[in-house]
């Protein structure tokens, strides 16, 4: 089967996944197109979900072997879109910032390509449409529930839309392509009451502004500086009136490092600071933990499969230089798997940033991103 001639349909199923976005834990329509799809092509073994809205399907080659696992996520953000498509979001407030649809129309067609090749190759391929990837990191859940077993995976492989790569190109690196994450929320619980008689109330809103100052001091004076770390505080909410001191005040953000062990540090000292000055203020202080991303980190052993994979396909390759601050939970599949890589697809040097109103990847990154995906596997199997 010749990639050329699936691009018309792989169009058509991104166009129709790009105007019914749905956010994490939500992807009901979106599993069911997916599903939809799958089930007209020969050899292709479609499992029950593991939760409600994944996709998970198998294609059995023509003897036992090795376990490739290839996943795309399927989620979108809560973004109002912009972009000026002939295909636009039909919801509004939800869009596909983030190219997801885009991965999920390469894996469908990847999944046509290597189903039409499966009596030439030993081993199965396990295709994983993955939901609430933004974050939720619903990886661990889906792994948690059971969707690599039986088999587990010998390797497990990935791609993202990357704007500012050229089309036709991969990129990636040994070892860091992607930070940790961990979402975080600080709860003030104060003592409500007039604006006019703050000594007989206990202000959590200034306790946690208080906190949000000295957060400031954290990175600089606590961590390691020879290990890169980002302490982001991105909401607040607090109050409904002018002349009324609520009971409540919450702020949270995203703690960012390159290895794991300096986000649960991090993690500790945001506790421990914002506990501090909840009591310096008569207030109290809890801080909940949300998505939890671990580190996307590629083995040598994974990043030598992806570069010769990228070499049958045609591909260029760009070695990148550091990690992105970024992250993206197929991480967890790095770390349910003896090997496995994760790349950058060139999605165009001229397109706005991911998360974006605008972001709008071209037709022109399927086939590359096909071609990558159904050479890795074969790649792993021996062919």
């Amino acid at each position: 089967m010749d990639i050329a001639e699936i691009i018309p349909e792989i169009s058509a199923i991104r166009k129709e996944l790009h105007r019914c976005p749905e956010l994490g834990g939500q992807e009901f329509r979106t599993s069911s197109i997916i599903r939809r799809e799958l089930a007209k092509i020969p050899g292709i073994r479609v499992l029950p979900p593991f939760l409600q809205t994944d996709v998970v399907a198998f294609i059995d080659g023509a003897a036992p072997g090795k376990n490739v696992t290839l996943r795309a996520d399927i989620d979108a953000l809560a973004l109002t879109e912009e972009s000026g498509a002939d295909f636009v979001s039909e919801t509004s407030g939800r869009m596909h910032a983030c190219g997801h649809d885009v991965h999920t129309a390469i894996l469908l067609g990847t999944a046509k390509i290597l189903a039409a090749e499966r009596h030439n190759f030993a081993g199965s391929i396990r295709l994983v449409f993955q939901p609430g990837e933004e974050g939720l990191a619903m990886a661990r859940d889906l792994i948690a529930a059971g969707a690599l077993q039986d088999p587990v995976p010998d390797f497990v492989a990935a791609l993202h839309v990357e704007p500012g790569v050229p089309i036709g190109t991969v990129a990636l690196r040994e070892g860091c392509m992607a930070s940790s994450c961990l979402h975080y929320k600080a709860f003030f619980q104060g003592k409500g009451g007039h604006g006019s008689l703050p000594h007989l109330s206990r202000n959590p809103v200034t306790a946690a502004a208080a906190a949000i100052g000295e957060l400031q001091y954290v990175v600089a004076n606590r961590m390691n500086a020879q290990k890169p770390v980002v302490l982001s505080i991105c909401s607040i909410s607090g109050g409904k009136a002018d002349n009324v001191i609520p009971e409540e005040c919450i702020f949270g953000g995203t703690l960012r490092s390159l290895d794991n062990g300096s986000a649960k540090e991090l993690f500790s000292a945001v506790q421990e600071v914002c506990q501090a000055v909840a009591a310096a203020h008569r207030v109290s202080c809890e801080v909940r933990t949300g998505g939890d991303y671990p580190a996307v980190v590629n083995p040598a052993s994974g990043v030598k499969i992806a570069l010769a994979a990228a070499e049958k396909s045609g591909l260029q390759v760009q070695m990148l230089d550091a990690p992105a601050m970024s992250s993206e939970d197929f991480s967890c599949f790095l770390l349910n798997s003896p090997d496995g890589v994760f790349v950058r697809l060139g999605a165009g040097e001229d397109l706005p940033p991911l998360h974006n109103v605008k972001f709008l990847p071209p037709e022109s990154v399927f086939e590359p991103g096909i071609r990558y995906l159904v050479s890795t596997a074969l790649t792993v199997l021996g062919k």
